[in-house]
């Protein structure tokens, strides 16, 4: 058994970041050292100097949508919230629906004067519904019009620019919620990690539940991640081979990143369309990435365990507490950590 419990942490409310900062690379930045396992105080911008022409980048290039939507149901007006969290083909959407026990089978929701409407076609466990969408035109530009960009429960400022909740990069629809690792790179840095010779390569991870869902379970080895879609292409396998060949170090942008070359990596990487439900803990042996661009996680989530599998959970948690007296940003729209 391994306690769901050993994964707490204390962390003052004022800490949780509440807004991006108005230059997004002027994140602080806390570099953890596995060799020495010592910690030091940076810029993120500072990344640069810890990478080298022998180092592959691999960011998540997922793009959010405004996946959130508040409607009423047409039989009783009641007011219902849904998240898109997964396309599941032929306009049908898992979602997230807020309150569950008033959609039945059959219910219809209507946003924005009907041009949107949702049909319950399945309930699930946890409050996920399947609901099929009917509109007429095109989905992406009627949720730009009708839908919210789906911030996190902890972030109650509301955000006045919604591309601070998209990464420069950002490509292919489909998240409900951003890899916020990559949030911290403008164009001009990665510009010049380029010239530097640093190879980038882009993979998918559309961000559903699996990411941000808490562990309930007191044995965390019984918690059952959310499944999520990930796409790797042809060139983008090919080029993480050669560098696997080359023996070229494998730098991760964010965790999305992570659980996509791990899940897909056997004797080397393929091209594919496919499901993840990977749940990375403490034991787990990484075959893929060597060091990892990360942010500072919630207490239980599956992610500050994904970081500790990789770092060891001793030195992760000294680094965090290190983070909290030195009054680090947290979370989303917070500071970054890079584990060598």
């Amino acid at each position: 058994m391994i306690k769901t419990t050993d994964y707490d942490y204390y962390l003052p409310e004022e800490l949780i970041a509440q807004t991006p900062l108005k230059e997004r690379s002027e994140s602080r930045l806390l570099v953890v050292d596995r060799k020495t396992n010592s910690y030091s105080d940076k810029k993120f911008s500072d990344i640069i100097d810890y990478l080298t022409p022998n180092d592959v980048l691999v960011l998540n290039d997922t793009k959010v949508i405004p996946a959130r939507l508040i409607g009423h149901k047409e039989e009783t007006g009641a007011l219902i919230e849904i998240l898109l969290l997964k396309d599941l083909g032929e306009n049908v959407w898992e979602t997230l629906a807020r309150p569950q026990r008033r959609v039945k089978i059959g219910s219809i929701i209507s946003f924005g004067d009907g041009r949107l409407k949702a049909k319950c076609i399945k309930l699930k466990d946890g409050g996920l519904c399947e609901f099929e969408l009917i509109y007429n035109g095109i989905l992406v530009e009627i949720l730009d019009s009708l839908g919210e960009m789906p911030l996190p429960p902890y972030i109650h400022e509301k955000l006045k620019d919604k591309n601070r909740y998209q990464t420069v990069y950002a490509k292919n629809p489909g998240s409900a919620a951003a890899p916020t690792a990559g949030l911290h790179f403008t164009n001009e840095l990665l510009e010049k990690i380029k010239a530097k010779g640093v190879e980038l390569i882009y993979v998918t991870l559309h961000v559903g539940l699996g990411t941000f869902r808490p562990v309930e379970e007191d044995d965390l080895t019984n918690h059952k991640m959310h499944t999520e879609v990930y796409h790797i292409s042809k060139e983008a396998a090919d080029r993480l081979n050669e560098a696997k060949r080359l023996g070229k170090r494998i730098v991760s942008v964010g965790t999305t990143s992570t659980r996509t070359l791990e899940s897909n990596y056997n004797n080397g990487f393929r091209e594919t369309v496919e499901e993840t439900s990977i749940f990375i803990y403490p034991g787990y042996k990484f075959k893929a990435v060597d060091a990892l661009i990360t942010n500072f996680h919630l207490p239980k989530s599956t992610l500050i365990m994904l970081v500790s599998a990789l770092a060891g959970k001793e030195l992760i948690f000294k680094a965090y507490e290190h983070a909290v007296e030195e009054k680090y940003r947290f979370f989303s729209f917070g500071d970054a950590m890079f584990i060598e």
